[in-house]
């Protein structure tokens, strides 16, 4: 079981954890599928004859398109279930991920990736308010916490395939093959259609609607009537700052620790064992006196302090240690995210508010590879352009939260 599992989540249902396993398990092969393209950067630049540039903006162009997918999945879900989206979004990002590995030019590679971030979006805009709503309240942060931490587990999947697969074959092929991986997701889509029952929140509140003459507005309008205007545009630049944060954590890590003849699987795996035990750990921190807000704060300043150790160290040994915290904290942050998100929007919009506001901020910080790309290209050091813009962005994150209310123990209703 994911780390953070504690004794009380034995009152859960079979349905409240085939809910969770959709989710999880969705957002690790995202994880796996957009992260694997990280250790095979230079074989791409090598391939296609580009530069740090044009390598950092595919993973830019990604992260934008997932602003489209999260905003059109997360009104599908508030619309029709959250479900169909899930599955529909699995399916996509699969397919594509399937055929970046046959791309022919850097443009059709840059175009495939495009549309595999819309897969992307789509499924943690369906996905987290489908376990959300079917987990109780006392236990969301802890539930947010082991969602958001199937990235991490991603991550090192990609990490030990890129370890004992790709030397296996042969150089030409090698990141191909890699990325063509990504077909894999689509085997969960029966048994979701199949095991995985709808959200009981979500078909509570379409029981009222039927029942009710009341016209509705549709979800992405709702989001910027007055009462919830405030409340999209702090979530979606609290996003920003954890996207612009996460993103120069890892995106160039692994070339940055290969730039230095460092073997990176024992270092990307620690950095995402740390994120996969801080997330669910955060998660369930927040869940108690501290609240969402002050376990954001807290995290957020420790990863700032890690930064040294992490990216301008030369010591392999304090590089680890850095590694360690930086996965617990820096990262950690994540746990808190999902839970903190479908807490401040209400049922009517619990799919696409969530989904605009995290896919917002994937979408502005969708320009932190390319930054930190023309940063190198200006006479940079790789270490040093790291640890600037992680620095920034953990700094933005603990202020930002602070512009809206603590939600921790909000209920869920059908409204």
């Amino acid at each position: 079981m994911p780390f953070g599992i504690s004794h009380s989540t034995r009152e859960l249902t079979r349905d409240q954890w085939r809910a969770f396993i959709a989710t999880f398990l969705g957002w690790m092969f995202d994880g796996f599928d957009f992260t694997v393209l990280t250790f095979i950067l230079i074989d791409i630049q090598k391939t296609f004859a580009i530069d740090a540039v044009l390598a950092g903006a595919l993973g830019t162009v990604t992260l934008v398109m997932r602003l489209a997918g999260g905003v059109v999945s997360g009104a599908m879900a508030d619309k029709w279930g959250r479900k169909l989206p899930l599955m529909l979004s699995i399916m996509w990002l699969a397919i594509f991920a399937f055929a970046s590995g046959f791309s022919t030019s850097y443009t059709m590679l840059f175009a495939l990736r495009a549309l595999f971030g819309i897969g992307m979006g789509g499924v943690w805009a369906a996905g987290m308010p489908l376990t959300l709503e079917h987990w109780p309240a006392h236990l969301r942060g802890t539930a947010s916490g082991m969602l958001q931490g199937g990235f991490a587990w991603g991550f090192i999947l990609a990490a030990f395939v890129f370890r004992f697969v790709y030397p296996l074959l042969d150089e030409a092929v090698a990141w191909r093959v890699m990325l063509s991986i990504g077909i894999v997701p689509i085997l969960l889509v029966p048994w979701i259609a199949a095991r995985v029952p709808e959200s009981p929140v979500w078909l509570e509140r379409r029981r009222r609607v039927a029942s009710s003459d009341r016209a509705e507005r549709p979800p992405i309008v709702r989001l910027f009537q007055r009462d919830l205007l405030g409340t999209t545009l702090q979530c979606a630049a609290l996003m920003t700052a954890f996207m612009f944060s996460y993103y120069a954590i890892t995106f160039w890590y692994a070339t940055l620790l290969r730039a230095r003849g460092i073997e990176p699987l024992a270092y990307l795996v620690t950095l995402n064992l740390g994120q996969a035990l801080g997330n669910p750990v955060w998660g369930t921190i927040s869940d108690r006196r501290l609240g969402r807000r002050g376990a954001i704060t807290i995290a957020a300043l420790l990863g700032v302090a890690a930064v040294p150790l992490f990216t301008l160290t030369m010591s392999h040994a304090l590089m680890w240690a850095g590694a360690v915290v930086m996965g617990i904290c820096g990262i950690g942050i994540w746990g808190m995210a999902p839970t903190y998100l479908t807490e401040r929007f209400p049922t009517i919009v619990r799919g696409v508010g969530p989904g605009l506001a995290y896919h917002t901020g994937a979408a502005i910080g969708s320009v932190t590879p390319t930054i930190i790309g023309l940063l190198q290209q200006r006479g940079m050091p790789l270490g040093d352009a790291m640890a600037l813009v992680i620095a920034v962005a953990g700094v933005t994150v603990a202020a930002v939260i602070w512009l809206g209310p603590e939600t921790r123990g909000r209920t869920f209703t059908a409204n």
